[in-house]
């Protein structure tokens, strides 16, 4: 299959059919570069299909790529029927990442030039489900991975702090460093890194000039999403619980400390990433970060606000061994160096902005 995949990939070389790029405009920084993206032009747009898309991250990115690059230039994808609201906000598709054949048709009738891969099996739902996890995570990938080299996409599919192991450093730990996860789903985002990303490896990108991108998040903070089966989704769940009921029961150790960052920086900094110039990226893999908390620390900054919120914990021994094998922190100054990565929200801002949203989103909807 490759020699022909090659064969397609220099002729949309040649046809000059690479993914569109915006012009980027870099200036330097009190702490390194800061980039700055310019105004695409109409030509330039590129055309986004966002697999997995009703995910915890999807829709968010959707909206932003749709301010910046038009409505009808994003399309969201995925196995479920979407709520109203997402529907009526732009082009949504039904999208198997199983389905080769149906896949390959989507990037074809929509002349897609970005394909921003969301679609996964999430760590605690994974290790109770490891065939699905398998098939999901590896063969859904290698399907993205072929089509995005025949067809000459811009690619890119998150990694985690899952994709690091209790043998990796863990505060901070650096971008490059032994993995060895303890989950399926830490295993497949290894398995990809190593295919596409690592600064080391790189195989497709040295092989067939494939512009494949990754960041690693930390955990992901979101008053608009529920939980999708993470191991951090403690750090979600308690908001509610703060704001409905005042009490939370929390299935991690109260001493437990993983990288955290709010989805608007998450968001952010993946649109940043993607539009940064290809010869700014000394590596496929860059670690971002933000904060890092302990269930007590955040119980603490919320009781700022809520001064009778209780939390008790029931500690879930298969959570907390997944949480005992995490980076505590990431280190990132690559991405700052880079392509100029600046976080903007920590704890408090965090808190004081999830416990403002979720409050006022109760009282929107006890209104109707």
């Amino acid at each position: 299959m490759m020699p022909v995949v090659q064969l397609l990939r220099a002729a949309s070389k040649h046809a000059g059919n690479r993914p569109p790029r915006c012009v980027v405009q870099t200036t330097s920084a009190a702490h390194g570069v800061r980039t700055h993206a310019s105004s695409c032009t109409d030509s330039d747009k590129p055309k986004v299909l966002i697999t997995g898309g009703l995910g915890q991250l999807g829709v968010g990115l959707a909206k932003s790529l749709r301010r910046r690059f038009g409505k009808f230039n994003v399309i969201l994808s995925d196995i479920r029927k979407p709520p109203n609201h997402v529907y009526k906000n732009g082009p949504f598709i039904f999208s198997d990442i199983l389905d080769y054949k149906n896949l390959r048709q989507i990037v074809v009738n929509n002349n897609i030039s970005w394909l921003v891969h969301y679609s996964a099996v999430l760590s605690a739902v994974g290790e109770h489900n490891v065939a699905l996890a398998k098939e999901v995570n590896i063969t859904g990938f290698h399907n993205i991975l072929d089509i995005a080299t025949e067809h000459g996409l811009r690619v890119f599919v998150p990694s985690t702090i899952s994709a690091l192991g209790p043998s990796s450093p863990k505060d901070p730990t650096p971008d490059l460093c032994v993995q060895r996860p303890r989950t399926i789903y830490g295993v497949s985002k290894v398995h990809a890194e190593l295919m596409v990303f690592s600064s080391h490896y790189q195989y497709y990108h040295q092989r067939y000039g494939l512009d494949f991108r990754c960041l690693r998040y930390p955990g992901i903070i979101s008053a608009d999403s529920q939980p999708g089966g993470g191991t951090t989704d403690y750090a979600v769940q308690i908001f509610h619980a703060a704001v409905k009921s005042g009490q939370f029961e929390c299935n991690l150790r109260s001493d437990t400390r993983l990288p955290m960052m709010y989805i608007d920086d998450c968001i952010r900094a993946t649109m940043e990433f993607l539009e940064a110039p290809e010869d700014a990226l000394v590596s496929r893999t860059y670690n971002i970060n933000a904060m890092s908390f302990t269930p007590q620390d955040l119980t603490r900054e919320i009781q700022k606000v809520l001064s009778d919120f209780k939390v008790t914990y029931n500690v879930d021994p298969v959570r907390q061994a997944i949480a005992d094998g995490w980076p505590k922190a990431l280190e990132d100054s690559a991405a700052r160096q880079d392509w100029g990565w600046r976080h903007e929200y920590n704890l408090p801002e965090l808190v004081q902005t999830m416990l403002t949203h979720i409050t006022l989103g109760n009282k929107l909807a006890s209104a109707f």
